[in-house]
């Protein structure tokens, strides 16, 4: 089938803060196919290029002046089995609940704390998503991507991949040059339960669950998540708008004896993973509102679109809350989606 290419489109239904942005072009990307079809366009492929996915980590800040492939690509198959782990191969394109639901639904659970997580099966790796005492990095395999510069499809693995927290190649060399067309998960043959997470933990205890089972963790994930953060159908968010910074043990300890009540997790090697949210709320800017951008009244991590922001008032309201946690804490928070 011919590419289909859209001129002047809205982005508003396609990025969860619901920021009314538009693009020059947008080619909907259902195909592996269509990649090699856009290499044919002289006219797009002159053209800034931007991926989108499900959108729901991106605050776009002005029109995009140029081509948005929006991943659409489908599919979700068993492809083999290592000695540990049973392979699904699953579409770029794909919701990432949906497929935590399905394949939990299939037997084969490991996904279960990062259930609720919204966007695409494509971002995942991008971002390394986590949540709940795991990552994605823990269940990957390998993915498949177009790159644009050979123009051909490579498969990479966990080492090219280059995984951190919340980041990957994607972010850093291979930003823009490359889009993932599938994801290759690596579900556990002996399944062990992720419930040693506070809020996971709390939750099952609640439950009255000592013996937590996958669908155990998957309804008390769920059921925390919709607590804790706005539903984008309603209110406009992207989910923690900040990574939580890492410090150095010294700096934790110069922290804590300033404030003891400061929320923090160790990590290997001496390290402190410092809780965003709690910085912010300490800084006194939760609830806060700015014009028609706010931050969230029951998780300082999450910005939100009250109605009708622009994407320039959401991230003025974020460079606010940067300079407020630096002037208190000396911290300097990391924003978590891209900004265009």
């Amino acid at each position: 089938m011919p590419l289909h290419v859209e001129e002047n489109v809205s982005l508003r239904a396609l990025n969860s803060f619901g920021v009314d942005a538009r693009a020059r072009y947008l080619v909907r990307v259902r195909t592996p196919r269509d990649l090699a079809a856009l290499e044919e366009h002289k006219r797009l492929r002159e053209q800034p290029r931007l991926i989108l996915g499900g959108g729901s980590n991106v605050l776009f800040t002005r029109d995009f002046d140029g081509v948005v492939l929006r991943v659409e690509l489908p599919g979700l198959r068993p492809c083999g089995e290592t000695e540990h782990a049973w392979l699904f191969e699953v579409g770029a394109g794909e919701n990432w609940h949906q497929t935590v639901e399905r394949l939990l639904a299939m037997g084969r659970p490991g996904l279960e704390n990062l259930a609720l997580i919204p966007g695409t099966v494509g971002a995942a790796p991008i971002q390394n998503i986590g949540a709940y005492g795991l990552e994605l990095a823990e269940r990957f395999h390998a993915l498949t991507a177009w790159d644009f510069e050979t123009r051909s499809f490579v498969v990479m693995n966990a080492a090219d991949c280059d995984f951190g927290y919340r980041d990957s190649v994607f972010k850093r060399a291979l930003a823009g040059r490359r889009l993932i067309t599938a994801v290759t998960l690596a579900l556990p043959k002996r399944w062990q339960p992720v419930a040693h997470y506070a809020d996971v933990a709390q939750e099952l205890a609640a439950r009255g669950v000592a013996n937590p089972q996958p669908r155990d963790i998957f309804e008390a994930v769920i059921a925390i998540r919709r607590r804790k953060l706005p539903d984008p159908a309603a209110l406009g968010n992207a989910g923690s708008f900040f990574k939580n910074p890492v410090v150095t043990r010294e700096q934790h300890r110069a922290l804590i004896a300033h404030y003891p009540s400061l929320v923090s997790y160790a990590l290997p090697g001496g390290r402190f993973k410092l809780a965003a949210g709690w910085l912010i709320e300490a800084a006194g800017l939760k609830g806060a509102t700015r014009g028609r951008a706010g931050v969230y009244e029951r998780q300082a991590l999450v910005l939100v679109n009250r109605g009708g922001a622009a994407g320039a008032e959401i991230l003025a309201l974020a460079r606010e809350v940067q300079e407020k946690v630096r002037e208190r804490f000396g911290i300097w928070l990391e924003p978590e989606p891209v900004v265009v």
